[in-house]
């Protein structure tokens, strides 16, 4: 299972009108640690940003899944929290416990069609409670390496 951090990068952004702006952005990694998590950023973001960048925070989170969308139009990232149902056999009392899923997408729309595709197979009962734009830029995975394979 990822362990996923959100990684602030502050650094000069160029905007389209030619005027630099000092800009935070978040990004997700895959990581075990914060300073792993810290390490990876650096690694992702080094290749696109010219100048001095800082990380101003790591932020473990709750996701517990990640449903992504590899298409070009795919390019922003909603959070939906969604709860999963169960019965207590015991007092016959229904439960619900959250979860947060990211979904990758290009609009709301997009996002509950991924979601629902995402969740086709699974035997829970579940709900969906809300699902909202997120800021983050972009999602670095951990990808296994020619070794590990």
């Amino acid at each position: 299972m990822a362990l996923w951090f959100e990684c602030k990068v502050r650094y000069d952004k160029m905007q389209e009108n030619g005027a630099v702006k000092k800009v935070n952005e978040p990004y997700l990694v895959d990581a075990l640690t914060f300073t792993e998590a810290e390490a990876r950023i650096i690694e992702e973001m080094t290749p696109f940003i010219s100048g001095d960048f800082s990380i101003s925070a790591v932020k473990k989170t709750k996701i517990a899944e990640i449903f992504f969308d590899r298409r070009d139009s795919a390019d922003r990232y909603y959070m939906v929290k969604v709860n999963f149902i169960t019965l207590d056999e015991k007092s016959g009392v229904e439960k619900k416990s959250a979860s947060f899923i990211l979904v990758q997408a290009g609009d709301f729309k997009g996002a509950l069609d991924r979601f629902e595709e995402g969740m086709k197979g699974s035997a829970a009962d579940y709900e969906i409670a809300s699902i909202t734009e997120t800021p983050l830029m972009d999602v670095y995975p951990l990808e296994p390496s020619a070794k590990e394979v």
